[in-house]
C-alpha cells in the first residue's frame, strides 16, 4: 500500500478504536456517575493530576521519535524500553513514598492510599510505551485499536461492578488498574517486537535530540491542560473537581472520537512527507477540513443540547455540570482546527515552534485561573475558552509560515463547516424551544440529533460540493480492499 491508502486505512482502524473505547468508556462513566457521588470523582481526578504529571517524567518524548526517526535501529527500541521501564520503577517508588505529603497539601487524609495504588500504574504503562509506538509507526492500528477496546469494557465492567456493590472511589481505582494491564497484555500479544540487551548512549543521544523537546511540551500541555484540576481540587474543593471532571470527560472523549482519530495518524504520515511540499500541505488541508467537519457540528450540537445530555446520561445530581459543558465545548471545536499543528511542527523538525507556542499557552492559562478562580468554575471554563481563542491565530500563523501558504488559504479550510455547523445550531436552538416540556430529554435528544444532521449534511452539500465529495470517497476508500498485484508470469 501507498502512503495514502496506509493512511486511510490507519484513520480507519484509529476510528474504530476511539470510536469502540471512547463509546464504551462514555458508557462505563455514565453508569459509574450514577453510583457514585462528585466528592469520589474528585479525588481521583486529583490523584490524576499526579499520576499523569510522573507520566511525563516516564515517557521522555521517545514513542514520538520512535514514530518520527526514518533511520531506526534496534539499539533505539532496546534503549527506549529500558530506560522507561527503569522510570518507571523510580518513579512508582516516589509516588508511593510522597502520597501522604500530598494528601496532607490538600487536607485530604482518603487521598493516600488512592495515589499509592495509582503510582504503581507507572510500571505497567512503561512496559506498553515502546510497543505501542512500534505499532503506530508501521500504521497497525488494528491491534492498537483492540488493545483499547478491550481493555476499556474489561476495565469498565469491573469498576461498574464495584461501584454497584458499594465500593466506591475504589471502583475508579480497580477501573484504572484493569484497563491498563489488561491493554498492556494485548500490545505485548499483538507485538512481535521482544527488547534486547543491547544498548547505548548515541542512540539515546538520537531518540533525546526529538524526544527532549517533546518531553518539555508534555510538561507544558500538562500545565495547560491538567494543571487546572489541581487548581480546581485546591482551591475549590473536590467536589467542585467533580462537576468540573464530568463536564471534561465527555469534552475529552469527543475530542478523542472525532479529532485524536485523525491526528494519530497524522505523525507518521506526516513524517513520510516531510520532503514532498506540495503532498504535505494537500495532506495537511484535507486532515483539517475533513475533521472540522465531523467535529464542528458535534461540539456546537452538546453545546445546545447539554441540559438534556447531562440528565440523561449522568442524572440531575450533576446539573451543576450543564453550564461547564457547554462552554468547554467551545474548546472542543477549536481543537478540531489546531490539533495538526503539533504533528506538522514534529514532522517538519520544528519542535522548538511547538515548545514555544505551548509556553504561551501555559502563561495564558495561569494568569486567566489567577484572575478567574475567586468567581468560581464556571469563571475558570469561560477563562479556558478565552484562552484558547487568543493563542489560536499565533498557531495558525506559525503552522502557515512553516508550509509556505498564506494564512488565509489555510483558514478557508474549515470556512464551510463553521458556517453549516453554527446554522446548524441556531436551527436545533429554535427547534428545542417549543418541544421542551413536552417531550423527556431523550426524545428532544433524538429529534434534534436527526433534524440538526440532515440540516448540517443538506449545507454542505450545497455550499461546498467538494469537501461533500471528499467526504464521499473517503468513505469509499476506508470501506473497500486495496487491490491485490497480480502475479506476472
Amino acid at each position: 500500500m501507498n502512503i495514502k491508502q496506509k493512511a486511510i486505512k490507519g484513520i480507519a482502524w484509529s476510528a474504530i478504536q476511539n470510536g469502540g473505547s471512547q463509546i464504551g468508556s462514555l458508557i462505563v462513566f455514565f453508569l459509574l456517575a450514577r453510583f457514585l457521588t462528585p466528592e469520589a470523582f474528585g479525588l481521583v481526578a486529583l490523584a490524576n493530576v499526579f499520576l499523569t504529571f510522573m507520566q511525563l517524567l516516564l515517557e521522555q518524548g521517545f514513542s514520538q521519535a520512535i514514530i518520527q526517526r526514518e533511520d531506526l535501529e534496534p539499539e533505539h527500541l532496546n534503549t527506549a524500553f529500558w530506560l522507561t521501564l527503569l522510570s518507571g520503577i523510580l518513579l512508582a517508588a516516589v509516588g508511593v513514598s510522597c502520597a501522604s505529603w500530598i494528601a496532607g497539601l490538600f487536607g485530604q487524609v482518603a487521598l493516600a492510599p488512592i495515589i499509592q495504588w495509582v503510582s504503581l500504574l507507572l510500571i505497567i504503562t512503561s512496559l506498553a510505551r515502546v510497543q505501542q509506538a512500534i505499532l503506530e509507526r508501521k500504521f497497525n492500528y488494528k491491534a492498537i485499536a483492540a488493545r483499547r477496546i478491550i481493555a476499556t469494557f474489561t476495565g469498565g465492567g469491573v469498576g461498574v461492578l464495584l461501584a454497584f456493590l458499594g465500593f466506591g472511589v475504589w471502583s475508579l481505582v480497580a477501573q484504572q488498574f484493569v484497563f491498563e494491564v489488561v491493554g498492556t497484555l494485548t500490545l505485548w500479544i499483538c507485538s512481535d517486537w521482544r527488547p534486547g540487551l543491547k544498548v547505548s548512549m548515541r542512540h539515546f543521544r538520537d531518540l533525546f535530540g526529538v524526544g527532549g523537546y517533546i518531553m518539555a511540551f508534555n510538561f507544558l500541555s500538562f500545565f495547560n491542560n491538567r494543571f487546572n484540576d489541581f487548581l480546581v481540587g485546591y482551591f475549590l474543593g473536590p467536589a467542585a473537581l467533580g462537576y468540573y471532571s464530568v463536564a471534561s470527560k465527555v469534552l475529552n472523549v469527543m475530542t478523542q472520537l472525532l479529532v485524536n482519530t485523525s491526528r494519530d495518524v497524522a505523525l507518521p504520515t506526516f513524517s513520510r512527507l516531510q520532503s514532498e511540499p506540495e503532498r504535505f500541505r494537500r495532506a495537511l488541508y484535507t486532515a483539517i477540513q475533513l475533521t472540522s467537519a465531523i467535529a464542528f457540528p458535534t461540539f456546537l450540537g452538546v453545546a445546545v443540547l447539554a441540559p438534556e445530555l447531562v440528565v440523561f446520561l449522568f442524572g440531575e445530581k450533576w446539573l451543576p455540570s450543564i453550564p461547564l459543558m457547554q462552554v468547554l465545548s467551545l474548546v472542543g471545536a477549536l481543537r478540531a482546527v489546531t490539533f495538526f499543528k503539533g504533528s506538522v511542527f514534529v514532522a517538519m523538525g520544528k519542535p522548538s515552534w511547538w515548545l514555544m507556542l505551548s509556553a504561551l499557552n501555559v502563561a495564558l492559562n495561569l494568569i486567566g485561573f489567577a484572575i478567574s478562580y475567586r468567581w468560581g468554575i464556571f469563571a475558570v471554563a469561560v477563562a479556558s475558552v478565552i484562552r484558547s481563542y487568543l493563542v489560536f491565530p499565533v498557531g495558525q500563523w506559525a503552522v502557515s509560515k512553516l508550509v509556505h501558504e498564506d494564512i488565509r488559504a489555510h483558514l478557508r479550510a474549515f470556512i464551510a463547516p463553521l458556517v453549516s455547523a453554527t446554522t446548524m445550531a441556531v436551527a436545533i436552538l429554535a427547534i428545542k424551544q417549543p418541544l421542551t416540556g413536552l417531550l423527556n430529554p431523550l426524545g428532544l435528544l433524538v429529534i434534534c440529533t436527526v433534524l440538526g444532521t440532515i440540516l448540517y449534511v443538506a449545507m454542505i452539500r450545497i455550499i461546498a460540493p467538494a469537501l461533500f465529495q471528499q467526504v464521499i470517497e473517503l468513505v469509499q476508500m476506508v470501506v473497500s480492499r486495496p487491490k491485490r498485484k497480480q502475479s506476472q508470469n
